[in-house]
């Protein structure tokens, strides 16, 4: 009998945005179940230690520019990626922003940068993976979408279109890929507590309405909350899974 594996032992994994909060947590949580890690990095000369951190755990680390408004650099890091390890098993594409403003306040220019990053980063990345994936005849991507794909959230009108986008993305990529042996999932978190959240969260009101928001468990997702869920996207374990979104919310879009 063969039990579920959770396990990725051998695998490369490329994650996008992974300097900080996140996407941090994902590649160390990757590296702790065994994958070498490419660090996609908007400056590769500050990743905060987290090569070193992933080295200490036994795995590899590579770091490589990849800042998600320029393609050249997008490519680049996939091309340098399967230089270095011969393949790609696994794109985590975790890179975005959010610049939050009144939908009547929305600048061109941070509606501009919002779909570049979020939409268009995320999309180059996965073509220029999934090219070689499709070479492979395997392959794992896991988008990280938001719950403001799924609920309204005042202020935040194009980060939830671009999240909601890459939730439809996420299918459209599972049905087309599928026959080449590559799932595509997606994971959206709720408020998670990261660099780019303790501005927010540092407002008791605020930080009290997201508590009492969600609504089962009430508390403050960590970005190993997040980081779990990849990492079971990413293994064998959910090998029969693909064009999903899986919300870790804590209850918040049920209610």
């Amino acid at each position: 009998m063969d039990y579920p594996e959770f396990r990725v032992d051998g695998k490369i994994a490329l994650v996008t945005g992974a300097a900080r909060g996140l996407g941090r947590a994902i590649c160390l949580a990757l590296a702790n179940a065994g994958a070498d890690v490419v660090l996609g990095l908007r400056d590769v000369n500050e990743d905060g230690g987290l090569a070193g951190e992933i080295e200490r755990l036994g795995r590899a680390a590579l770091p490589v520019q990849m800042d998600m408004t320029e393609p050249a650099q997008i490519a680049g890091a996939v091309r340098a990626a399967t230089e270095r390890f011969g393949r790609i098993d696994l794109l985590v594409n975790n890179a975005g922003v959010a610049p939050g403003n009144p939908a009547e306040d929305v600048t061109e220019a941070d509606f501009d940068r919002t779909l570049q990053v979020n939409l268009k980063g995320t999309f180059l990345a996965s073509q220029a993976a999934g090219r070689v994936m499709i070479g492979q005849g395997h392959g794992r991507i896991v988008n990280v979408g938001s719950q403001a794909g799924e609920v309204a959230l005042p202020g935040e009108a194009v980060y939830c279109m671009t999240k909601a986008a890459i939730a439809h993305l996420t299918r459209c990529l599972a049905v087309e890929w599928g026959p080449h042996g590559i799932t595509v999932n997606n994971v959206a978190p709720t408020f998670i507590r990261t660099p780019g959240t303790e501005p927010a969260l540092s407002d008791p009101a605020f930080e009290a309405d997201v508590i009492e928001r969600i609504a089962a468990l009430h508390r403050i997702g960590e970005p190993m909350d997040v980081a779990g869920a990849v990492l079971f996207l990413a293994s064998p374990a959910a090998s029969l899974i693909t064009g999903h979104t899986l919300v870790i919310d804590g209850g918040w879009t049920i209610r």
